[in-house]
């Protein structure tokens, strides 16, 4: 069975709680779950950009469009009671490390209590459901080596944004132990987490990113200023880590024991270059650019120079695998940005059709008859 047909086949017809479906990879997911067949259940907080993906793309027509704060513990366990989903996805969050520095207490609150909230919802609800509680390549306790970090290395964190997210990974596992996989019993529901690296795609507005950074400079024919040029970073495609969390929540769903951990979504090794890289291969897909240093002022903060993701676990035990490769994924982010700026206003079917060429291209690189 190909990847097109194994995703939709677990997916068709089934109730999908994507808690963050307004922000940028989980308006992807839910625009991907909706386009197989999936009634989607949206939860989260108004768009975090103005423009966003979820406003351009015409998400909002699609779903059943739900606001509330993943902090009104009382208010999510109503709405997992009330439509009872067999999958969730959890991606709601503060997910920029810079902001993290100006708001410490929010962070830690909406990362970690937000995170236990969802899991207490699910332990509250007599429904069978299989989360994939969505965390960061940054919860590991970065030691700026050049080994990629696997799944049972320390976690840990120097800024409040990456020790936030070890911290939701502790109170994960501590549920998955305690309430959802006691003493090795088949449990009523399950939890994983998934680690990714730093994703590009079209429709990502959000400040303080490279992408968009050099989206919003070229736009206006300004140079891209660049804090960290030889900081390297995992890159890949949106649509490569949500391939990830959808084989993964339905092998969790098939076999809840063996599956129900945490995992590394992340590129291939030649995916792990640097910022300078990524804006020089922008500016060659765009056409036309330039880009400078941007020297540090006295309020700069702390970030990692150096982190990759060890995916062998992922590869191996669910035979998952990145499909695009850097270039690629520039390729198909830019073209987005581009039919945008040209004053294409029909970025949902576009959209759409770049998760087709996906799940196309998947078809000739995955070999699914086991899965």
């Amino acid at each position: 069975m190909n990847f097109k047909d194994r995703i939709s086949d677990a997916f068709h017809g089934k109730t999908v709680l994507v808690t963050g479906h307004t922000g940028f990879k989980g308006g992807w997911l839910a625009l991907w779950l909706h386009a197989i067949g999936a009634k989607i259940v949206g939860y989260s907080l108004d768009p975090p950009t103005n423009p966003s993906f979820f406003q351009e793309t015409g998400l909002k027509n699609l779903i059943t469009d739900i606001r509330g704060d993943i902090l009104e513990k009382e208010k999510l366990t109503r709405v997992v009671e009330k439509y009872r989903p067999d999958f969730i996805f959890h991606l709601a969050a503060q997910p920029l490390v810079r902001d993290s520095y100006k708001n410490p207490w929010d962070t830690f609150n909406v990362n970690v209590m937000g995170t236990v909230n969802i899991l207490e919802a699910i332990r509250l609800s007599r429904h069978s459901t299989s989360c994939v509680c969505i965390t960061s390549d940054k919860c590991y306790e970065n030691r700026e080596w050049i080994y990629a970090y696997r799944e049972n290395d320390a976690l840990g964190g120097y800024d409040p944004y990456s020790a936030s997210k070890g911290a939701a990974e502790i109170a994960i596992a501590s549920y998955r132990k305690s309430f959802f996989n006691p003493e090795g019993k088949a449990p009523v529901s399950t939890v994983s987490s998934a680690r990714a690296g730093n994703i590009i795609g079209g429709g990502d507005w959000a400040a303080n990113r490279i992408v968009p950074d050099c989206i919003r400079s070229l736009e206006k024919d300004n140079p891209i200023k660049i804090r960290n040029p030889d900081a390297v970073r995992p890159w890949q495609y949106v649509l490569d880590p949500l391939s990830g969390y959808l084989l993964l929540a339905l092998k969790m769903k098939e076999n809840p024991i063996d599956y129900a951990d945490a995992w590394n979504f992340g590129p291939h090794y030649s995916s792990n270059i640097t910022v300078r890289e990524i804006a020089e291969k922008v500016i060659g897909e765009w056409g036309s650019g330039t880009w400078e240093i941007d020297l540090p002022d006295k309020n700069s903060v702390h970030e990692a120079g150096y982190l990759k993701l060890d995916i062998a676990k992922a590869m191996t035990k669910l035979e998952w695998k990145p499909v695009y490769g850097i270039d690629i994924a520039i390729q198909k982010t830019v073209e987005w940005y581009k039919l945008y700026s040209s004053g294409n206003r029909d970025m949902g079917n576009i959209s759409l059709n770049q998760i087709r060429e996906f799940t196309d291209h998947a078809d000739k690189k995955y070999d699914l008859g086991r899965i």
